[in-house]
């Protein structure tokens, strides 16, 4: 499928492209279930990002010997798991710091995985446009095996509620995603995280997609948290008071001195994600981003006229079976 492209239709607003990928979108149903039929069923949503392309060819990462990634580089297998969805306290397991430290990756040339999870599990409601939903990357990866264990079901043993089982994340959806810089007039500048759908084609049901907020196109503000600053008593955005201070980010000195004495920052560059534990908020812009960014993102399926067949879906090709993929072809529940 690849990052697909994206067409100019208006002067107006001023917009820069900052990063080019893929997004592929995943739930996971909640511990003990089998099967989803509801969003009540969902424990999690994940979104992946692959950056591809974008103003800089070399992104700024955190070390690979930091936070989950390295957990898994030294054999700590349970470091790409995602403690959060089994109830387990993961706080005290090996790669549950932030991410830390500095390291380059070519973003063209090699493989680069933002693991991320929404808080509320969906994203937020085109119709209420001032409520934001808070996320926040679980890990950052250069090797797709890693996601692909962070996908697998789990069966673990607690001392208080017996054994327990999670079940594999189900593949929900696909398209090609920028992270863009807006500038309107007089006012600050901010980012945006735009997205078009490839998979499931137009023609399914697309029924969980609907169900948790995932339309066809969307666009949302993206702000990155102050990993420095504490969220005021009962202030947790979408409904989360935020992560454990061990557990976020720590930035290199020149992003963490972009927020100054501020809460939030604009996703610039959008290097911040690169980091475990780096915090954000998305709020609905708009569900048409041609008319709201004068943008026109075009899928490489959409503009070849091909067929929406398995064989050309690269979640598909990327991760293989670790998730049923019936969500993504037929847009239903399972």
């Amino acid at each position: 499928m690849g990052q697909g492209k994206e067409v100019k239709t208006k002067d107006e607003p001023q917009v820069e492209i900052q990063e080019r990928g893929e997004i592929f979108f995943f739930y996971r149903p909640k511990v003990n279930k089998d099967e989803a039929h509801s969003p009540d069923d969902v424990q999690r949503l994940y979104i992946v990002l692959r950056p591809e392309s974008g103003e800089k060819t070399v992104e700024e990462k955190q070390s690979s010997d930091s936070g989950k990634e390295g957990a898994s580089k030294s054999g700590g297998g349970k470091g790409t798991s995602s403690s959060s969805d089994s109830g387990k306290k993961g706080g005290d397991i090996k790669g549950s710091e932030g991410g830390h430290g500095e390291e380059e990756v070519n973003i063209e040339k090699d493989v680069l995985l933002r693991f991320i999870v929404m808080g509320k599990k969906s994203l937020p409601d085109p119709s209420k446009r001032s409520r934001p939903y808070w996320g926040f990357v679980e890990m950052v990866t250069t090797k797709i095996d890693d996601v692909k264990t962070a996908l697998k079901g789990e069966e673990y043993d607690t001392a208080t509620r017996g054994h327990r089982h999670t079940s594999p994340a189900r593949a929900l959806a696909e398209g090609v995603y920028r992270i863009l810089r807006h500038k309107r007039g007089g006012k600050k500048t901010h980012t945006h995280l735009i997205y078009k759908l490839e998979f499931p084609p137009e023609d399914e049901q697309n029924e969980p997609q609907e169900s948790l907020n995932i339309e066809r196109e969307g666009s949302f503000l993206i702000q990155i948290k102050n990993p420095d600053q504490h969220n005021p008593q009962g202030s947790g955005g979408g409904g989360f008071g935020g992560l454990q201070t061990k557990r976020r980010a720590a930035f290199p000195a020149h992003l963490q001195g972009q927020f100054g004495k501020l809460r939030y920052s604009a996703a610039d560059p959008p290097d911040f994600l690169n980091y475990e534990g780096c915090e954000f908020l998305l709020i609905s812009a708009s569900d048409d981003i041609e008319e709201e960014l004068g943008l026109e993102l075009k899928t490489e399926i959409g503009e070849a006229g091909g067929s929406h067949d398995v064989s050309c879906s690269d979640l598909v090709k990327t991760f293989g079976e670790t998730a049923s993929t019936k969500p993504l072809m037929k847009g239903t529940w399972v």
